[in-house]
């Protein structure tokens, strides 16, 4: 390769911020708070002034037994008035997504309250998760739970929120049913697949264009190219395990399948055969029988048959 063709090669790569790595990068430094300010702004629906003063915090749950599963979130954060925010990036598709949020969600909850303290302690938590995959049977990119009663709709209390926010749907234009969301454009840009498609969305917004040109800079740093091309060997060998698993499986039950039909035919089989013997045994004692002179009634009454089927049998 000669060094013209590899310098244009480098010079369309980009980091893509759908990667755990990248996207802590863009939206967990506080120096470059702006950029998680927009992003949450335009999830939450929320004017930019509400997050003034917001902090990231440490995304390490504390375990409060030793036992305890421990919980690593990518962005925690929280605003002034105590509220926490906790967004997750997830590429790798898991049936457990619902079940995995409201456990950190929860932890995120109740580990405000200390020893002593009352349950005015605790604020409002926030879950976001990002995947780049279909997640939720439903036609829509952006989604959002609370906890409401199921008839009336009465909410119960606003101390708990959960959002989704499904690149797969925005990519494919299936999930977008209102054009007004102001996280679509983010959503774009983080679903972006190449260096084009992010430039387009840079000119929608100041602050997707500062994002873009970051990208743009650590991309040429040749420390963190290493660790995202790392970051995404390790993604590509844990689809490649999935895959296997998937097929693994599909091929043992295929085979399983196979096992079980074959021994209920063999089984089947010998119910027949024991069954055909039977009819024939039967059929001998009722010739036998009527050879002997006994009569239908009594030949019925010794073999169990009935009348007609004794005169069934010639």
């Amino acid at each position: 390769m000669s060094k013209h063709t590899k310098a244009a090669q480098d010079s369309d790569f980009i980091m893509l911020p759908v990667v755990d790595f990248v996207f802590k990068l863009l939206f967990g430094d506080i120096k470059h708070k702006e950029r998680l300010i927009s992003l949450l702004s335009a999830i939450l629906r929320l004017p930019e002034k509400e997050f003034k003063g917001i902090e990231i915090i440490n995304t390490e749950l504390p375990r409060m037994f030793e036992e305890d599963k421990k919980g690593i979130l990518d962005i925690r954060a929280r605003f002034s008035g105590g509220k926490q925010v906790d967004i997750e990036i997830q590429v790798l598709p898991s049936v457990f997504m619902a079940e995995r949020t409201l456990y950190y969600l929860g932890k995120m909850y109740t580990t405000q309250v200390k020893e002593g303290e009352t349950f005015h302690a605790l604020k409002k938590c926030i879950a976001i998760n990002i995947v780049d995959y279909e997640f939720l049977p439903v036609r829509k990119m952006h989604t959002v739970y609370h906890l409401n009663e199921d008839e009336t709709g009465h909410r119960l209390t606003d101390a708990v929120e959960v959002h989704f926010c499904e690149l797969k749907k925005v990519r494919e234009g299936t999930g977008i049913t209102d054009i007004n969301d102001p996280s679509i454009d983010w959503m774009r840009f983080i679903g972006a697949r190449t260096k084009g498609e992010m430039e387009i969305m840079a000119e929608t917004n100041e602050t997707i264009r500062d994002a873009f040109n970051y990208l743009q800079v650590i991309s040429n740093d040749e420390q963190k190219r290493l660790e995202y091309e790392s970051r995404q060997l390790w993604l590509m060998d844990q689809r490649t395990r999935e895959k296997v698993a998937r097929d693994e499986g599909m091929k043992e039950g295929i085979e399983k399948g196979i096992e079980k039909g074959i021994e209920k035919g063999i089984e089947k089989g010998r119910k027949e055969g024991k069954q055909e013997g039977a009819l024939q045994a039967t059929t001998g004692i009722v010739k036998n029988l009527r050879s002997m002179g006994m009569k239908t009634s009594d030949i019925a009454r010794v073999t169990g048959l009935t009348e007609e089927e004794v005169q069934n049998i010639k």
